[in-house]
């Protein structure tokens, strides 16, 4: 095992000064055991990022953990046992705990895993370097694997053998993508090896199943500027197989235009820009997500116009038909026009069917009722009751 670098992890990291983190670290640490953080919330302590799940991991056995955890008074729960993971529970918060552990065979998607009592063979079976670092419960940082300065560099690069690394699990190469967006240094460009090895290995993308792909596609889009890293996705072949007849033409303009209009990255508006075939159902989306999707499709197509779609679908379809429209036209849009949308989206139609019976009845009351609306939504919302109920 490394001896522990110097302390780079910010001493008023939260993790790590938590009592409950501690208390959990005192308990499996308690006869002897090594103990340590690992993964996200190393990284984004060390990247000054908002924190990830506070993991940790261990050389003690699933069965010590929890000998170790129910000693100390803690509540421990097999959640993954099978797979090495122990949830202890302290102050109402779960903690995951996991045994090191080694790949004893992998097929692409899952991973056959024996314990181990060797951090170097853990930190081997991770996917990134920078995702390979472990921190002490007082705050030392170990690096089995010189991972540190890719990580300060923001730099991301596979573990060893790109190649060996994507064919354990395929999802790497999306994951590759995804965490190049989310933390690479933007001038640092794309390591040439990693592309490559995604590459030579894009077709193995198409055995995942959708939701692990959604999920990927998902958060990637959701990153403040994935531009770059959606373009590499398409040098490098994967985009097509997970969204065929997808483009990232109008991608940039979108991203561009919501950065211009202080909007948070909506990666639902993101991903009808990259279009691409059934992509709902590609994606194994939510039915929420699905409609939101054919809604915004059928707005941004359209000529109807922003301040009806505003109120017919509400303003986070038109500002999304307002940004693809703008990129598809390449005509700048306007952030004045934020506030109207907000404005239609809450207007309320102030004419009812009751105030026109008994003089009207059936298909007359549904084309007088559909002709007051349309004049209403023509004049944005303006005209009354009063006004609507004497229109000829």
């Amino acid at each position: 095992m490394d001896r522990p670098d110097i302390t780079v992890i910010p001493p008023e990291t939260g993790w790590l000064n938590a009592a409950a983190t501690q208390d959990v670290c005192r308990a499996i640490s308690a006869q002897g055991a090594q103990v340590y953080f690992v993964g996200g919330c190393v990284r984004d302590a060390i990247l000054g990022v908002p924190g990830a799940d506070v993991d940790m991991a261990t050389d003690a056995t699933p069965q010590d953990v929890m000998k170790l955890a129910q000693a100390a008074g803690l509540k421990a729960v097999p959640t993954g046992i099978d797979h090495g993971t122990i949830t202890v529970v302290t102050d109402g918060m779960g903690y995951e705990v996991t045994t090191f552990r080694r790949d004893v065979e992998t097929d692409g998607r899952h991973a056959v895993i024996s314990f181990s009592s060797d951090i170097s063979e853990d930190a081997r079976r991770r996917d990134f370097t920078l995702n390979a670092l472990y921190v002490t419960p007082d705050g030392g940082i170990v690096d089995p694997l010189g991972g540190l300065p890719d990580c300060l560099a923001r730099r991301i690069r596979f573990i060893e053998d790109a190649n060996a690394r994507i064919r354990e699990d395929y999802l790497r190469a999306l994951r590759f993508f995804r965490f190049h967006a989310w933390y690479a240094d933007p001038n640092g460009g794309f390591e040439a090896e990693a592309l490559d090895a995604i590459a030579r290995n894009a077709a193995g993308v198409e055995g995942l199943s959708a939701e692990r792909i959604g999920a990927e596609m998902c958060k990637l889009l959701g990153a403040p500027d994935p531009v770059a890293a959606v373009a590499a996705m398409q040098q490098t072949g994967v985009l097509q197989r997970v969204l065929p007849g997808s483009d990232i033409t109008f991608l940039g303009p979108v991203v561009h235009n919501q950065q211009t209009l202080d909007l948070p990255p909506d990666w639902r508006v993101r991903l009808v820009a990259l279009g691409g075939l059934d992509a709902a159902d590609r994606l194994r989306l939510s039915r929420g997500h699905a409609k939101f999707l054919s809604e915004l499709q059928a707005a941004s197509g359209n000529m109807m116009p922003i301040h009806e779609v505003a109120y017919r679908n509400g303003s986070d379809v038109a500002v999304g038909a307002m940004l693809l429209r703008s990129a598809m036209s390449n005509q700048p849009v306007d952030k004045a026009a934020l506030n109207p949308i907000e404005v239609a989206s809450n207007a309320l139609f102030p004419v009812k069917a009751k105030d026109l019976m008994p003089g009207l009845s059936g298909k007359a009351l549904g084309d007088r009722l559909k002709y007051l609306e349309q004049r209403w939504i023509a004049a944005e919302f303006r005209l009354t009751r009063e006004e609507l109920m004497t229109l000829k």
